[in-house]
């Protein structure tokens, strides 16, 4: 496989390979397709895809091509992956892994965009300071109750918990409301929905909202449709009316290649600058160990010109 000069490694190919590594790496396909907004089935086909021509055009050290189509046997043969992907000039995975990590600046921008261009702009804005502030995935977020954000008089829960039935891994994890700008855009939506009458409860408490309702609703006041797909007793689920919702929200805000993984990306790149390490990160992602931490979201390094400048 030759990527370069004479054969350049499209954005597309560079996504099937970041798929690869995270599958191999032990993400499910669930996870992944949640990562890139697509289905499960696609990344599967892709990942098997990119494997079996690694195999067959490079060749994986004890993996032939036929053993691509088993995802167990890509994880038995991870290393020899790896030292392959690592072996192709140039690497296609660093166009998949450039962080692109969004600005506070950029992100207010975007926020502008939004508000004048979304038909439903408190919902959206709300919407995307999400990922931005929790690192949910766009399924964990379709699937947030009132009750995970407010408390029963109406403040909200700075430590709440993502959990297992709305968590992809089917995992409770620490889920953290600790973001201004999110609560101040959030209760603009709330407050819209109650104007609307869009899952009313009892006057009293969780400012007058159903706790059992979703977080976030459609335009006609209903929570996002999830749909079960695979065989029986599988467990795959997918939310493609939260995925496309956020299709618009990235493009009304004008972020170029944005999606919900690069979102996470920059979430992850915010808590590094303030002193997390693999595990804490690991934790707050639902990710178990903490080499995949480390390589799916390695740590930007300042280059040395930068560390230099104005030690004096």
């Amino acid at each position: 496989m030759q990527y370069g000069a004479e054969e350049p490694a499209s954005a597309g190919t560079a996504r099937s390979v970041a798929m690869l590594k995270a599958v191999v790496d032990g993400s499910t396909y669930e996870a992944v397709a949640a990562d890139f907004g697509i289905t499960r089935t696609a990344v599967e086909r892709r990942v098997k895809h990119i494997a079996a021509r690694l195999s067959r055009e490079v060749g994986i050290d004890g993996l032939n091509e036929g053993g691509t189509a088993f995802v167990w046997r890509l994880r038995h043969r991870r290393e020899a992956i790896l030292a392959v992907l690592e072996q192709l000039p140039p690497h296609p995975v660093e166009a998949a892994n450039q962080f692109g990590v969004v600005s506070d600046e950029e992100i207010a921008q975007a926020v502008h965009r939004i508000r004048g261009r979304s038909a439903q702009p408190l919902r959206d804005i709300a919407l995307f300071y999400t990922l931005f502030a929790t690192g949910a995935r766009p399924l964990e977020v379709a699937r947030l109750e009132l009750r995970d954000y407010l408390q029963a008089d109406g403040t909200v829960r700075r430590e709440s918990e993502l959990r297992a039935e709305v968590a992809i891994t089917c995992k409770s994890r620490p889920l953290y409301f600790a973001s201004r700008k999110l609560d101040e855009a959030l209760s603009a939506y709330l407050e819209e929905r109650l104007v609307l009458g869009q899952g009313l409860g009892a006057v009293s408490t969780f400012r007058g909202l159903d706790p059992a309702s979703r977080l976030f609703l459609t335009s006609t006041g209903d929570p996002f449709p999830i749909t079960p797909y695979g065989a029986p007793g599988q467990q795959r689920y997918l939310c493609r009316p939260i995925l496309e919702t956020y299709r618009k929200v990235f493009r009304y805000a004008e972020l170029e290649g944005a999606t919900a993984l690069s979102v996470r990306r920059t979430f992850v790149a915010r808590l590094y600058d303030r002193g997390a390490d693999e595990d804490q990160i690991g934790v707050v992602l639902g990710i178990g160990e903490r080499r995949a931490v480390r390589e799916q979201f390695p740590r930007m390094r300042p280059t040395m010109a930068r560390l230099v400048q104005e030690l004096v």
